[in-house]
């Protein structure tokens, strides 16, 4: 081959290798920009970004005119890459009056190799950015040193979330509950609408430069979903004063605890319903755990003589009675061997029904619940709702106990018809007198006037289910009767208001004990309505175990005077227009009356 045949060949084979590495090279790129452009840029994604849990804010609760209860506000909590901190002390050292935490503490809680570590759990969103900007400083100084770039601070990250606030404090917590560390509602309406309050959370994604958070490079990957809100039928004003009251009698009596509660029995709304003790929802429970409950729907109790109104209206209904009937009234009487008494000694009394449920005489309702039989009564009672729930729908709600017929002793019939031997709530007793307040149809009770969604969109609660229990001919009638109770000559003259006519009932029934299988304390209770002549709202008052004084006229009528007085002057009720044609209350005065007509 001669010397210029060899060159020539020589310049092809370097061309074709010259070819081929542009191809290997054209290929690359294409296999890079093109065909993995995506893994790539994931992979790129995963080394210089993070993702991080954007949390939902929980719905608002509210009272009936928008007042928020319970809200939802911005916290950040901050965390560090232990691995990340090379100089612990130091850090410490410029990081603590952010924080507002002991330089040691901090020196222990960065020190470590763990890549997630907590050091403020929802801190205010003004600490985070301090912190960033503390940071950052110290960082652009330490650049400017030899060296420098060894000394900064990395290794801090932030996460954004909320916090559960509960601007008016311990008003109506037993109702409203509250959440637990995790955000979950642990308590009272914060549990039972716990899925409609809670949110759906997103996410979203940050650069992580050299191990810090680049300030501005947060990016949603989802949005987050806020909870729905709930608007109560409570109303935080009659809030506020049935709260002052209970607290106030419950201290003055030495009570274990005391209820109060609030209803419009046309519509069964509940407008307060407060307890004492009570507690802080933003604060740790310690101690007795049993402040958290809610006494108004989980507390049972037998409710004495509120109770009797039962057994008068079950006799009405069905023609035993008129408020005019007149019967023999003796201090005590034995039923199956069995010896039961008024709660004050007297000497045998002629008295009209009227009378004998103004004075709460024990053997008189023995005689009514008599006339009636075991399978009436019984009937009457379920009827009203006891033995089962209310239909609130509030958590922990017990149906309190009433035994089957089946199970019923001798003593039985006579011990229901003065109301002991069974228990209740006191949201039972409140219905039972919502349903005469509202011509003998009772209304499901309800705490919740609406929600709201995440829109804005408000949509009202449907109307709860309401069941005739009794005529409003026989209603009418023991309204009547028991506008006597609140009368000079009744049990409750302290419940009487000036201005409206009232109705309304004591009890003071005696505690069953199950520590020791026995009766010991009291339950003294006043249940009423105003006014009598065209019922507007309704008012329970029940007070656990006084000391001393036990009487639920004594203790109950001043708390259910204070409470309607002020409901029905911010409701805007009008005085009563009509005077009460009062039914005579002894035999007696049923002959005069006659005389006189």
């Amino acid at each position: 081959m001669s010397h210029n045949a060899l060159v020539h060949k020589r310049i092809r084979t370097l061309l074709v290798v010259t070819f081929a590495l542009f191809g290997v090279i054209i290929a690359q790129l294409f296999s890079v920009q093109v065909v993995r452009a995506g893994t790539i840029s994931e992979r790129a994604a995963t080394e210089l970004l993070r993702t991080s849990t954007l949390l939902a804010p929980r719905g608002v609760i509210s009272d009936v005119n928008g007042v928020e209860l319970a809200r939802s506000v911005a916290a950040i909590t901050i965390v560090v890459d232990q691995a990340q901190i090379k100089n612990p002390k130091l850090v410490a050292q410029v990081t603590s009056p952010v924080l507002q935490m002991d330089e040691a503490e901090l020196t222990a809680l960065y020190t470590g190799t763990l890549r997630y570590k907590i050091i403020v759990k929802n801190g205010k969103p003004a600490m985070w950015s301090a912190l960033q900007k503390t940071i950052s400083d110290y960082n652009t100084e330490v650049l400017k040193e030899k060296g420098g770039l060894a000394k900064r601070i990395v290794g801090f990250f932030s996460e954004r979330g909320y916090i559960r606030e509960y601007p008016t404090g311990t008003l109506a917590s037993s109702l409203i509950g509250f959440i637990n560390h995790e955000g979950v509602g642990a308590a009272g309406i914060e549990s039972s609408l716990n899925s409609e309050l809670s949110g759906t959370n997103g996410q979203y994604m940050f650069d992580n430069g050299a191990g810090t958070i680049i300030p501005g490079s947060a990016k949603i990957r989802t949005e987050a979903k806020a909870g729905t809100s709930v608007r109560l039928t409570v109303d935080r004003d009659i809030q506020w004063v049935a709260q002052d009251a209970i607290s106030k009698a419950v201290a003055s009596s030495k009570a274990k605890s005391g209820t109060v509660i609030v209803m419009d029995p046309k519509t069964g709304a509940i407008i307060a319903q407060a307890s004492a003790p009570t507690f802080n929802p933003a604060k740790p429970i310690v101690g007795n755990l049993n402040v958290i409950r809610n006494p108004a729907v989980q507390d049972v109790y037998e409710p004495g003589s509120t109770g009797k109104v039962i057994t008068y209206a079950a006799a009405l209904e069905e023609k035993k009675l008129t408020a005019n009937s007149v019967y023999t009234v003796p201090y005590s009487m034995k039923v199956a061997g069995t010896k039961f008494s008024d709660h004050e000694r007297h000497p045998t009394q002629r008295l009209t029904a009227t009378g004998a449920l103004a004075v709460s005489s024990n053997t008189a309702s023995i005689k009514i619940g008599q006339q009636l039989g075991s399978k009436t009564l019984y009937q009457y009672l379920t009827d009203f709702g006891f033995g089962k729930s209310t239909g609130s729908h509030l958590p922990g709600e017990s149906a309190g106990l009433l035994r089957p017929v089946s199970d019923w002793s001798g003593t039985s019939l006579p011990t229901f018809a003065f109301g002991q031997g069974y228990s209740v709530t006191s949201l039972q007793a409140t219905s039972v007198f919502a349903t005469i307040a509202n011509d003998g149809v009772r209304v499901t009770p309800t705490v919740v006037a609406g929600t709201t969604d995440a829109s804005g969109n408000y949509i009202p609660a449907k109307d709860q289910q309401s069941k005739r229990v009794i005529s409003a001919e026989t209603a009418k009638e023991i309204r009547t009767m028991l506008e006597s109770v609140v009368s000079a000559n009744g049990t409750a003259p302290t419940a009487a208001i000036p201005g409206y006519r009232v109705a309304g009932k004591t009890g003071t029934a005696m505690k069953f004990n199950s520590d020791c299988s026995c009766y010991s304390g009291y339950t003294a209770s006043f249940i009423g309505f105003a006014p009598a002549d065209n019922p507007a709202y309704v008012v329970s008052v029940a007070i656990q175990e006084p000391q001393g004084m036990h009487w639920g006229g004594a203790l109950g009528g001043p708390v259910f005077a204070k409470v309607m007085k002020f409901v029905l002057q911010s409701k805007h009720i009008a005085p009563s227009t009509t005077k009460l044609k009062a039914y005579p209350l002894t035999e007696a005065e049923l002959k005069k009356s006659a005389i006189v007509k």
